[in-house]
């Protein structure tokens, strides 16, 4: 039979560990589809509006350690938490080591997927040259959940401007502007540590409350802690990352905020060193939740109120695949993901998905062991499990920690848990 034909959407970190497999097992008959112009995904910083999300002043909230892939470590020289510079550096790095940009078409976007009555795929495309459509055998999607923004609606009509933290670039432009950051994540609490440095006022708006948690602990980058309590009882886990909190910041609500809710580990915390310090020095205001928006005026949950010129919404991201129809996938408003290891559905076994989940962690490094999956599928090394509905039945009655049941929390993982379980899928490979 001639050799499969492959699909890969997104020359990201996922997709370029894609190619990187697929190719170590002989897979050479494949075309990646990237809609930017050069490697990285997100991590690509725009000045202008684009797609990328990256803004100027990220730096990775996982550590170098626990970031790296197995067979290509950061620099040396790169420190705990390297900048966005740095990391779009390391990428362009491992494609040029790999040579993986052959199979990339550039500035070529996807504009629809689907499957045939043949169970091949008809991927239609825009690039450079107009529109173009090709038959493949397999399909992986590696166009990632971190680029189609969410803002929640919200009564009123605000005068001001409004934005989404996936168009923010830098603080310049907010400059003596009254800035009103909307959400508790990690990119809402960088960018309003990093505009209240140059603006005449900015307040963080929390409807709930978050784990906030330094980078460094005990000297050591968090995550390299936190893999120390892995061999422990999950109950016991949370006993223990509660009492380090408690330690490490004390109580939130002399910050301010609210405590949260949920357990630790059972909602995604927030991952930053600076967020604490700012509001204790009077530079970030902390605000409840919104109710209603009147001109310039933003009314909160407490009864009070307060004018902005701009708000920023960091609200994340929907879980969008504009090119497949609503009626194959529409994932958007889900609160479950149907996909064995966060990458397989029941149906379609030549349809994979790579790097949609959310770790307590970096997303590359788990994609990478996916993308092993994938290619040993694809070149009839591993089977998929005859019993892979029942699987994922399971991953969704079962999940890692109890999160919340949100759609934000729909393809969340831990990452030690997750290794594991891909670890053990690898394995029936090489049995």
């Amino acid at each position: 039979m001639p050799p499969p034909r492959i699909c890969i959407i997104g020359a990201g970190p996922s997709g370029l560990a894609t190619i990187k497999n697929l190719r170590a097992m002989g897979l050479e008959n494949l075309v990646c589809y990237e809609a930017q112009g050069q490697v990285g995904g997100n991590w690509v910083y725009k000045d202008e509006a684009g797609h990328p999300s990256v803004y100027q002043s990220t730096h990775i909230i996982s550590s170098k350690k626990l970031s790296s892939f197995d067979d290509f470590p950061m620099p040396a020289d790169y420190p705990d938490f390297p900048s966005h510079r740095q990391i779009l550096s390391y990428f362009e790095a491992y494609a040029d080591h790999f040579g993986l940009r052959d199979p990339i078409r550039f500035n070529t976007k996807v504009e629809h997927a689907a499957r045939l009555d043949s169970g091949r795929w008809r991927i239609a495309t825009m690039g450079p040259e107009g529109g173009n459509e090709t038959e493949f055998d397999h399909l992986i999607v590696c166009s990632g959940h971190h680029w189609s923004p969410y803002t929640p609606d919200c009564p009123g009509i605000f005068s001001g401007v409004q934005i989404h933290s996936h168009d923010y670039r830098k603080a310049k432009p907010f400059e003596g502007k009254r800035v009103l950051v909307v959400g508790g994540g990690n990119s809402a609490c960088d960018i309003a540590v990093d505009t209240s440095r140059v603006s005449g006022k900015t307040a963080i708006s929390l409807r709930r409350g978050y784990y906030i948690i330094p980078k460094i602990v005990l000297g050591r980058p968090v995550d390299v802690m936190y893999e120390r309590l892995t061999p422990f009882p999950k109950r016991l886990r949370q006993i223990i990352l509660r009492l380090g909190i408690r330690l490490a910041v004390g109580r939130y609500k002399h910050y301010g905020l609210a405590e949260p809710e949920a357990r630790v580990m059972e909602m995604h915390p927030t991952l930053n060193s600076e967020i604490l310090y700012q509001i204790r020095h009077g530079n970030v205001l902390v605000r409840k939740g919104i109710e209603s928006l009147d001109g310039a005026t933003v009314h909160f949950t407490d009864g009070t109120r307060d004018d902005y010129d701009v708000i920023i919404w960091a609200t994340g991201y929907r879980t969008a695949f504009p090119f497949f129809d609503p009626d194959f996938i529409d994932w958007e408003e889900a609160l479950d993901i149907p996909l064995y290891l966060k990458m397989m559905p029941a149906d379609v076994p030549n349809l994979h998905f790579i790097g949609l989940f959310q770790p307590i962690g970096c997303i590359w490094t788990l994609a990478d062991l996916q993308a092993r999956i994938a290619a040993l599928q694809i070149a009839g090394k591993l089977d998929r499990p005859a019993d892979i509905k029942a699987r994922i039945e399971n991953e969704i009655r079962s999940p890692h920690w109890r999160f919340e049941r949100t759609a934000r929390h729909a393809v969340e993982v831990d990452y030690h848990a997750f290794k594991g379980e891909l670890q053990r899928e690898l394995a029936r490979g090489h049995a």
